[in-house]
């Protein structure tokens, strides 16, 4: 299984930006996918989950800014962005959990700035 994360880039505070998870095959449809972020100098941490079923979970700090969602017909898993703020800039990773083993993108970097 191999996992393409994309869509990052250079966006204004306030901003919006909309990552993708696209994942080879039919599988993605059958884990859950998380999007995780890395900043410079910290510890990934998980920002967004969704389940097979559709039920997600979100970090604290993004709640009610960021939306996770899938189009498992596309193999594809998407984090919508808004009102992004500087503390957001990241390396984003996105992972599929599926029987015990997890696979990884790549990452794709975010970073908020004016």
């Amino acid at each position: 299984v191999q996992l393409q994360a994309s869509g990052g880039g250079l966006v204004q505070p306030g901003g919006s930006l909309k990552l993708s998870c696209a994942a080879s095959g039919s599988i993605l449809g059958n884990g859950a996918v998380g999007w995780y972020r890395q900043a410079p100098g910290k510890q990934r941490e998980p920002v967004a989950t969704i389940t097979p079923g559709g039920s997600t979970n979100y970090a604290d700090s993004v709640k009610g800014r960021f939306t996770i969602s899938r189009d498992n017909a596309k193999n594809t898993v998407y984090l919508q962005m808004n009102s992004v703020k500087p503390e957001d800039t990241a390396v984003y990773y996105c992972k599929l959990s599926f029987v015990l083993v997890d696979y990884w993108g790549q990452g794709t970097l975010v970073t908020v700035s004016s």
